[in-house]
């Protein structure tokens, strides 16, 4: 399968997220919840960001005050543009980490029924609670730090005349589009044990996948509110790419989850033709 068969099967995997709104309503308003809580307060906080950006873009550019016009009012534009982008960047990751955080019930119930509709869920691994909680920090603190450095890469790279303005927003979807795909499939990871550096290296295995899967979501994560319809999806979708990068083959079509009222349909059964 080229590349751009595999993309397109990343892109699928949040299109099957996406249906279970039709097929499980109830358990996707459930983790649509914590979105939406947590979105008020991301929405609210850059509000206050854009109603003071002149003043914090001339706190950033110090250097700028002592220039004459018109370099001092193009140079902090310039500034304000990289503030907004790098804070972008920045959101959509802590905004996907907080309302994992805020909303792990619900979204483990999404994960589960997931894993229900694609066969047998993970068995538990009986391990100490403490040792989960420390894996799941220690990932996420490797995931923030990962995030802040290609922050503050593309913010440097966005004061670049033409380069921050074309180069920068493509290059933020391409990484954002991955990290995401990393942070979001934590769930079918962790479930089997699998640690940071093998979902990295499992996910890279089919890099185009992950990337079909994580773009679309990095994108729509700028829309907002979006967000509040399309983490609960993002979640679903993430177990099939975890599933899929694990078994080393894309998900079928008649793999996709289905409402978990449904029953799953036996392996003996080819179903009809595609």
């Amino acid at each position: 399968m080229g590349a751009a068969r595999r993309f397109g099967t990343g892109v699928g995997y949040l299109g099957a997220g996406l249906r279970l709104w039709v097929t499980s309503p109830r358990l996707m308003l459930l983790g649509a919840i914590p979105a939406f809580i947590v979105g008020i307060v991301y929405a609210a906080a850059f509000v206050l960001f854009l109603v003071n950006l002149d003043s914090i873009a001339a706190w950033a550019v110090p250097f700028a005050t002592q220039w004459g016009e018109p370099w001092r009012t193009a140079t902090r534009v310039v500034a304000a543009a990289a503030l907004v982008g790098g804070l972008a960047f920045a959101a959509v990751f802590t905004f996907a980490a907080v309302t994992l955080a805020v909303g792990d019930p619900f979204y483990e119930k999404i994960w589960r029924a997931t894993e229900r509709t694609l066969g047998e869920e993970p068995a538990d691994l009986h391990e100490p609670a403490w040792r989960a909680a420390a894996r799941g920090i220690g990932s996420g603190i490797r995931l923030f730090g990962l995030t802040v450095a290609v922050g503050a890469l593309l913010f440097a790279c966005g004061f670049i005349p033409v380069v921050g303005q074309t180069v920068v927003p493509v290059l933020g979807a391409l990484l954002g589009g991955w990290i995401l795909a990393l942070e979001l499939t934590g769930f079918a990871f962790d479930a089997r044990g699998q640690r940071l550096g093998q979902r990295r290296r499992a996910l890279g295995a089919n890099r185009a996948a992950a990337l079909g899967f994580g773009i679309p979501i990095y994108l729509l994560f700028l829309v907002p509110f979006a967000a509040v319809v399309i983490m609960p999806a993002a979640v679903a979708g993430a177990t099939l790419l975890a599933r899929g990068a694990l078994d080393r083959e894309p998900l079928t079509s008649r793999q996709q989850p289905r409402s978990p009222a449904q029953p799953a349909i036996a392996a003996t059964n080819p179903g009809p033709p595609q």
